[in-house]
């Protein structure tokens, strides 16, 4: 085949009720179903081409020729494409993102998603969403979720075939903002993918699985309904719900930070005074602060005031990962 670069752009998201454990690690395959918002205006954009010739597969990040475990994970995942595509073709791929990766912020979401998007486009392919979200998964299991846009539902399947995420409603629906209190900027020391591994090791993981059904229905409708203040409750719970399960996994997992602790001291304070707001947290120290779109100035300056806060970020309601010109 005729080598040329096709690129693809896809947003992170922001899980409302999380995903944390595997019961299949090599698929990926999801201890629960999950809901998540992507996020517009924080991006990977990602090219690849492969190249007859090439002895093996290239990787730079950010402008930066990448090897090591990053550069191993993308070639374990090109190894799907080539299965897929029926070629031994390496490829070169460069990405850049506009968002601190591995703090937190679901860069592997975003890159994987578009990673799935321009290798397999590239290879000739043409996987309908249903395909792509399942290819993306394998990459990062919260990859599937960026491949449709707006609000999103990782289905939890029976198997591979049937474990990939569909959209419960379009980014329109809901005017939301997610204002992303960064406290720090320093890759993770434990990632997403081993801390999924551990998530079993919790005593409390199966009580958190055996209760996703409730959360998950209870978000569902909030967001149906646009239902704010029932967002907030249930997102809230969920969030605190995985990090307890990951500072009681063995070894344990703290993420959270002191200005962590303060940026959620400070949405609890907000909203008791009327403000519509709530928080997440990922596997990182960041905090996702989620608003009405029409208050997302407020919310941000009065993040911007709670110490240790670097920096925030504003994303509205993103869409679809799809393929640049």
């Amino acid at each position: 085949m005729n080598a040329r670069s096709i690129t693809a752009q896809a947003s992170p998201n922001i899980a409302l009720i999380k995903y944390w454990g595997n019961r299949d690690d090599s698929l990926r395959l999801p201890a629960n179903g999950s809901i998540a918002m992507s996020l517009d205006g924080l991006q990977t954009r990602t090219s690849v081409a492969w190249e007859a010739g090439q002895a093996a597969d290239s990787l730079t990040l950010n402008g930066i020729p990448t090897a090591g475990a990053a550069l191993a994970r993308v070639t374990n995942f090109l190894d799907l494409v080539r299965a897929l595509a029926g070629f031994e073709l390496h490829a070169k791929v460069a990405s850049e993102n506009n968002f601190p990766i591995g703090a937190g912020i679901a860069s592997s979401a975003s890159a994987f998603a578009a990673l799935a998007l321009a290798s397999s486009r590239a290879a000739g392919l043409d996987l309908d969403e249903a395909g792509l979200s399942r290819l993306a998964r394998r990459g990062s299991g919260s990859a599937c979720r960026s491949i449709p846009g707006g609000f999103t539902e990782w289905l939890l399947g029976t198997g591979d075939a049937d474990s990939y995420a569909v959209a419960i409603a379009p980014p329109a629906h809901w005017d939301l903002a997610d204002c992303v209190a960064i406290v720090s900027t320093v890759h993770k020391p434990t990632g997403s993918t081993v801390g999924n591994t551990l998530a079993g090791t919790s005593p409390l993981q199966p009580a958190r699985v055996a209760d996703t059904s409730r959360r998950l229905d209870l978000c569902r409708r909030a967001i149906l309904e646009r239902d704010f203040a029932a967002l907030a409750a249930i997102v809230e719970f969920d969030s605190d719900l995985m990090h307890a399960v990951m500072m009681t996994s063995t070894p344990q997992l703290f993420y959270w930070q002191p200005p962590t602790l303060a940026v959620m001291a400070a949405v609890r304070e907000a909203r008791a005074q009327g403000l519509p707001v709530c928080y997440t947290v990922d596997a990182g120290p960041n905090v996702h602060v989620l608003t009405e779109a029409s208050r997302a100035g407020q919310v941000i300056e009065f993040l911007r005031a709670v110490p240790g806060v670097r920096d925030v970020l504003r994303a509205g309601v993103g869409g679809p990962a799809r393929l640049l010109p």
